[in-house]
């Protein structure tokens, strides 16, 4: 590879392996638990969401990457954080990337009517669609994926109640995830081989915003963590994709409520110059979510870190922090 990654000093990782289909919920609990007090990082499998649509997604993110560029950017994101992000919109590692991230995005969020007050909200509102003569069945299938990864991240979030010796319910109530801000990520990085060295990296080191993440990946390898950020060097491992499953990893949002007892994991994607294709499903709670200390993972011996903040305040900040001001594309829509 030259002067870019030695890609055989870097090690996989081993994560703990969680099925939705398991009846055993103690078994879930303590793999989950085991996963979040480690690296925060976990797989999730028999979820429910057929291999033929996770196939569809797949095919039809393509499509959509595929089109010319000029066509990609008369959807560039607007304020809302909706549509296409292009090459180098976003840089998530401004200390040591020289440019910004080698990928280009689509955020599909909550569909919520322009005339609804529930639009108002920084996180609510229209989604920007192709049309259908460009692009058929694409909506239909985007908004088929946004609600059955919804469902699962419910599930997941109730193991995480249960390992945080909260009630298994805690996370479906209004105020969490029954107003969720829920956006659905898709992603190509191009074809170019990643030179850490040099500050190139398909997506720099980063953690996650919000409450968890699902990931569905192709089978080409590029995520990368970092289980210890303070270590100097840093190690950094791959995690191996999972055909027809998840990587799920927890947010900030997550490790400020549990009192950084449960893991925001470092991680960075790295490329060995093939084409890579991802899909993420970001899940956060409702936007007047007050995220302050829970009573499990406070006590004389560990008070609360972070002073309480309402979730759409904090989401805003972090969105503000690292993509491109969209003055940038000023010319780019017409």
């Amino acid at each position: 590879m030259g002067d870019g990654v030695e890609w055989s000093c870097i090690s996989r990782t081993n994560l703990n392996c969680i099925s939705l289909g398991d009846p055993d919920t103690k078994k879930s609990v303590a793999l989950l638990k085991q996963a979040c007090l480690d690296s925060g990082f976990f797989y999730v499998v028999d979820h429910g969401i057929s291999q033929e649509l996770m196939d569809d997604v797949f095919a039809q993110n393509k499509k959509f990457f595929d089109l010319p560029t000029s066509v990609k950017m008369k959807l560039l994101r607007n304020e809302k954080n909706r549509g296409y992000t292009p090459m180098l919109d976003e840089i998530l590692d401004p200390e040591n990337q020289v440019n910004g991230d080698y990928k280009e995005g689509y955020y599909i969020g909550v569909e919520v009517p322009k005339d609804d007050p529930q639009a108002n909200k920084p996180f609510y509102g229209s989604n920007q669609w192709p049309s259908d003569e460009i692009l058929p069945k694409w909506k239909e299938v985007m908004e088929q994926y946004h609600r059955e990864a919804l469902r699962v991240a419910k599930l997941v979030a109730r193991i995480i109640a249960l390992a945080l010796n909260l009630e298994e319910d805690f996370f479906d109530r209004p105020k969490m995830l029954g107003e969720p801000i829920a956006t659905l990520r898709l992603l190509h990085y191009e074809g170019q081989v990643s030179n850490p060295a040099k500050g190139v990296y398909g997506a720099g080191a980063h953690s996650d915003y919000g409450l968890i993440t699902l990931l569905a990946t192709d089978d080409v390898v590029g995520l990368q963590i970092c289980k210890d950020s303070s270590a100097q060097p840093q190690v950094w491992e791959y995690v191996a994709p999972v055909k027809g499953g998840f990587i799920v990893n927890l947010g900030d949002m997550l490790e400020r409520w549990s009192n950084c007892i449960f893991r925001s994991t470092l991680h960075r994607v790295v490329l060995d110059g093939r084409e890579r294709y991802s899909i993420a499903y970001f899940v956060e709670p409702s936007h007047d979510c007050i995220v302050e200390c829970l009573p499990t993972c406070k006590s004389e011996s560990n008070p609360p870190k972070f002073p309480p903040i309402t979730c759409s305040t904090y989401l805003s900040q972090r969105y503000k922090d690292t993509h491109a001001d969209l003055t940038a594309y000023s010319d780019s829509k017409a």
